[in-house]
């Protein structure tokens, strides 16, 4: 779930001991894995109240707690947001349509640790700009992730992003919401935002705990928020993406605690959705 920027509550950085990163391993497999569940129900005339419903379940028969579910008044256990919202949709009663993308967040909490990971679908209908949209806001998670290890600073990690999006390809990075540390809960210190300058910001140390999440719009990068309180939309209507991976810095790699490995298993075998993968291959992380 991204954060608005400047919205953490604690100053504080909690860096994991394995103990702790194995909880949130643990608590990541549930999110991948209900994000895995919910890839095989996504069809035209399924909505995200029945997602939701089916997800909810699906959390709390693996142990776990929906986290996003009350998390400062928020009404579901997934954020879904589809076509020209970019984060924080409500899940409605609204059917999903053939050329509709659709980005599913989920958020869960186990044994008091925290995982959250997102992936924007694509229905079958969606049209291949749209397509290289999602190539390149996927491609631009790992390019991310490359950068997440000990030694570097979190404006390496954000100047990937940027520039992979906006000066190697012709989209936007929404300024406005950033990914954020993870952990005891779900937003921790320090923010990470998708667009910035190397060299600077918080030196990244073994142990630092990130959800890293690319929201990167077709057009323009300003956003306006509904009259609900959470959903954003792009504000000039065109369609915006959404990737995610909870990860911890280590040396020479970052290990990623979460996986799409479900999420591209469902999709093979669902023919309502079209394959999504990074626009650039040759990522060590793309197997997540």
């Amino acid at each position: 779930m991204g954060l608005f920027s400047s919205a953490a509550k604690s100053k504080k950085i909690f860096y994991k001991t394995d103990e702790e990163v194995e909880l949130m391993r643990a608590a990541n497999l549930i999110v991948s894995k209900t994000l895995g569940y919910v890839a095989t129900l996504l069809k035209p005339g399924v909505t995200g109240k029945d997602l939701d419903k089916a997800a909810e379940a699906y959390i709390r028969d693996l142990g776990g707690r929906p986290a996003f579910k009350g998390y400062n008044g928020f009404p579901a256990s997934l954020c879904i947001s589809y076509n020209d919202i970019v984060v924080h949709g409500i899940p409605s009663d609204r059917e999903f349509q053939e050329a509709d993308i659709v980005s599913i967040d989920c958020g869960v909490e186990w044994q008091g640790y925290y995982g959250d990971a997102a992936f924007t679908f694509a229905m079958r209908g969606v049209s291949s700009a749209v397509m290289d949209l999602l190539e390149v806001t996927y491609a631009a998670l790992y390019k991310g992730i490359e950068q997440a290890v000990v030694g570097k600073r979190i404006g390496d990690i954000s100047f990937a992003i940027q520039h992979y999006c906006e000066r190697e390809h012709p989209y936007s990075v929404v300024r406005e919401l950033v990914g954020h540390g993870i952990g005891r809960s779900l937003h921790e210190e320090p923010e990470m935002p998708n667009y910035g300058k190397r060299g600077q910001g918080l030196l990244l140390q073994n142990g630092l705990t990130l959800a890293i999440e690319p929201m990167v719009n077709m057009g323009r990068r300003e956003v306006h928020q509904h009259e609900d309180g959470w959903t954003i939309h792009t504000r000039d209507g065109k369609p915006s993406a959404h990737f995610e991976h909870s990860i911890v810095v280590r040396k020479g790699q970052a290990d990623i605690l979460s996986t799409h490995e479900f999420i591209h298993e469902a999709i093979k075998n669902n023919p309502h959705l079209t394959e999504v993968f990074p626009k650039s291959a040759n990522f060590a992380a793309q197997k997540n």
